[in-house]
């Protein structure tokens, strides 16, 4: 049975990006997309030069003008996003019919068994990255790995327009050291407690038992122990 072959796509700050590709003199700014000032809304996407300001997702807006004055403040516009965003999926559904959507901006693809057709997996990845520059006008980050877990986390290694590919006997080398907080579905409340309990690095999760974790977490300690 060949090795499962999965690439996590993941568009880059796409709210944020969208904008600067349907306004070229956004270029290079501060870009915020997000909800009202006045009503209290919060960032939705910050480009990469609003996040060197400290400028991230679901922050209020409020805060997001003081910590960056300079930036462009821009409401959503879902209608045009979601029309990239099924641009995109034409590209991906070219690779291979299992596509797995996640959200607006990120998919799953399975591409087990497609090397006779598509090529290796580095390859149509590669190709990926190229069409969704030439065909969309946006870049994006690639994982590619055994599974999508590590799939998730290796999109998120090199961004933006990064590509990080995990075989799978590096699967555990590659996770060894990585802060728990990588893990996809550990949010800050999980990772302080697991903090609290001097587990740091995905190393030291994998050294627990099944008992304390399931102890600790319920349900979410199994799941944890079966990454």
């Amino acid at each position: 049975m060949p090795t499962r072959k999965i690439i996590h796509v993941d568009l880059d700050a796409f709210f944020a990006s969208v904008e600067q590709l349907d306004n070229p003199e956004l270029k290079g700014r501060p870009v915020i997309v997000g909800g009202s000032i006045k009503e209290r809304g919060v960032v939705s996407t910050a480009s990469y030069e609003a996040r060197a300001f400290g400028v991230q997702s679901a922050q209020p807006m409020a805060r997001a003008r003081k910590l960056c004055p300079q930036g462009v403040f821009l409401r959503v516009r879902m209608d045009r996003y979601r029309e990239i965003s099924g641009r995109v999926l034409k590209i991906l559904s070219s690779c291979t019919p299992k596509v797995e959507p996640v959200s607006i901006d990120e998919a799953f693809l399975d591409i087990t068994g497609c090397e006779k057709l598509f090529g290796k997996a580095e390859g149509i990845a590669r190709e990926i990255k190229t069409r969704m520059k030439k065909e969309v006008g946006l870049t994006c980050s690639l994982g590619v790995a055994p599974n999508k877990f590590l799939a998730k986390v290796a999109s998120g290694m090199q961004k933006p327009d990064g590509l990080v590919i995990v075989k799978d006997n590096d699967k555990e080398s590659f996770l060894a050291n990585l802060p728990v907080g990588k893990i996809w579905g550990v949010g800050k409340v999980t990772q302080r407690e697991l903090q609290q309990m001097g587990i740091y690095t995905i190393r030291q999760l994998g050294e627990l038992s099944f008992s304390e974790l399931q102890k600790t977490f319920g349900r979410i300690g199994a799941r944890l122990y079966n990454l």
